[in-house]
């Protein structure tokens, strides 16, 4: 059986039967795509750790602030990603492993907002009308966390090790 926890529209987890040795299928949307279209298996440990790990960074706000006001997310997108300094690091977010290590993927807080930006960046992506496009969710920060978290303890209830 499967379970979703929040929007695919904007920000969603969905979760699966278990699996044997702590692994779960567990897929990740946002902005209408799914983010774990190269690898959906994840080990629940790590992953469900990484998740709390921006969950309670979103619930403190402790997320930067938009780098670049006055300027679209896809144009942001664009400049964090040709940044090669730290200052791109820290806007780095959802980091959570080999399970969506195929979108790069930047944060900031806008308004009352999240904005989570991502592209796709493997050649052998399935959608190939995908490279080369920046998507954009927003979402209320504490939103997310409370999705992150849920998701966390569901897979963290029956994970099997």
């Amino acid at each position: 059986m499967r379970r979703s926890l929040g929007n695919r529209a904007t920000f969603a987890v969905e979760v699966a039967d278990t699996e044997p040795h702590a692994l779960r299928t567990v897929d990740v949307w946002a902005a209408g795509k799914r983010l774990t279209i190269a690898d959906n298996s994840a080990f629940v440990p790590s992953f469900s750790r990484a998740m709390r790990s921006s969950a309670a960074q979103a619930r403190r706000h402790d997320v930067k602030p938009c780098p670049l006001p006055g300027r679209s997310p896809e144009e942001i997108f664009r400049l964090l990603h040709a940044d090669h300094t730290e200052f791109r690091e820290q806007f780095w977010f959802m980091q959570w492993g080999e399970t969506i290590d195929n979108v790069a993927t930047y944060a900031y807080l806008d308004n009352n907002d999240l904005v989570i930006v991502f592209a796709f960046w493997r050649e052998d992506h399935p959608f190939p009308e995908d490279l080369g496009k920046v998507f954009v969710a927003r979402i209320p920060p504490d939103e997310f966390a409370v999705i992150a978290e849920q998701a966390a303890d569901l897979l963290e209830a029956e994970c099997v090790e």
